[in-house]
């Protein structure tokens, strides 16, 4: 049994495919960099490259914040500044690697957005130490009732998106042209719907699907968590201020059981399992709100990297070019002002 990152590729090495569309270029705007993280060693550039250049044509990449190198000292506030100064540094590497290589085009960082307007301190923070880079924002909103059945639980406070003064930093960060990125839990689509219609001039990215869950109280409701997903997923389209990230489906908390299996899923499995996710979030969507991600490295506890993008090329085969084109990198560009 797979048990770590540093496992993982004899693993992935089991189930090999030729790669789907190998000239259509990708921009993947969702990856995590960082040191050793126990169960998810280290990943830095040199790791990310290795799998942006497993055989698809990754042009650019977006990094999302994961609370990496914080500074130790200093203000509390000013402390996930580390993190882009970290980030920026990973970032101008990647424009020396050349013709072919994936470049890091953009951060969204982190900030305590419950500081109202003093948020703005910090995001002059990461403009500085962005390089140009910086683009947004993600505070994470993913709470649940039992998060010991969680590998990675999230730590909000109660009724975060209905905070008052996290209200008003989302909206600074909008009024600034910055866009902020949410991650919760399904059961949390409804609040968020809520903090989109509450704060309608921000630009908003609903990262993962809205994690539905599938382990702990979750696990063997997936029939059912779906049917309410779909509803959930249809009100927040009516909001024009969210777009959709397609990704992040693979983690182990979504409880399809691949991490630790005897073999990896290939593209096949991964679509039959999957694909309703996608298709139903594209149609209420629609492509040019929707952008496909990685979330790698998280989910490469689940699914190796050229498959991942084998089946995501697979479950919109039948779309038309510009349909796809806006999927595989021009919603990402867009929005991300790539």
């Amino acid at each position: 049994m797979v048990q770590s990152l540093g496992e993982l590729g004899p693993w992935h090495s089991l189930v090999e495919e030729e790669i789907v569309e190998p000239e259509r270029p990708i921009v993947d705007p969702h990856h995590h960099l960082w040191h050793d993280r126990g169960i998810m060693p280290q990943y830095l550039l040199e790791d990310l490259w290795a799998d942006t250049d497993s055989g698809h044509r990754i042009e650019k990449t977006v990094f999302l914040e994961c609370r990496a190198e914080y500074r130790s000292a200093g203000p509390e506030h000013l402390r996930p500044l580390g993190e882009t100064e970290f980030v920026a540094e990973q970032a101008a590497q990647s424009r020396k690697g050349g013709p072919g290589v994936a470049e890091i085009a953009a951060i969204v960082s982190h900030a305590d957005l419950q500081l109202g307007d003093s948020v703005e301190e910090v995001l002059a923070g990461h403009e500085e130490a962005g390089r140009g880079l910086f683009r947004g924002i993600r505070h994470a909103g993913a709470r649940d009732r039992d998060p010991g059945a969680l590998m990675i639980p999230g730590a909000a406070p109660e009724g975060l998106y209905q905070d008052a003064e996290f209200q008003r930093g989302l909206k600074r960060l909008g009024e600034l042209g910055y866009s902020y990125d949410a991650w919760h839990y399904h059961h949390q689509n409804p609040a968020f719907a809520g903090l989109a219609r509450a704060v309608p001039d921000t630009k908003m990215v609903l990262d993962h699907f809205g994690t539905p869950l599938g382990v702990g109280r979750f696990a063997g409701r997936r029939a059912e968590i779906f049917e309410q997903w779909k509803k959930d997923v249809a009100e927040l389209a009516e909001c024009p201020n969210v777009v959709a990230k397609l990704g992040g489906l693979a983690m182990p908390d979504n409880g399809f059981g691949w991490m630790g299996r005897e073999l990896p899923p290939g593209s096949d499995e991964f679509v039959e399992a999957q694909a309703p996710y996608y298709l139903h979030m594209i149609e209420c969507f629609t492509p040019e709100r929707c952008m496909f991600e990685s979330n790698f490295p998280v989910d490469k506890l689940s699914i190796s990297y050229h498959v991942l993008w084998n089946g995501l090329k697979k479950i919109v085969r039948d779309f038309s070019e510009d349909e796809k084109d806006a999927m595989f990198r021009g919603t990402a560009i867009r929005v991300y002002r790539l």
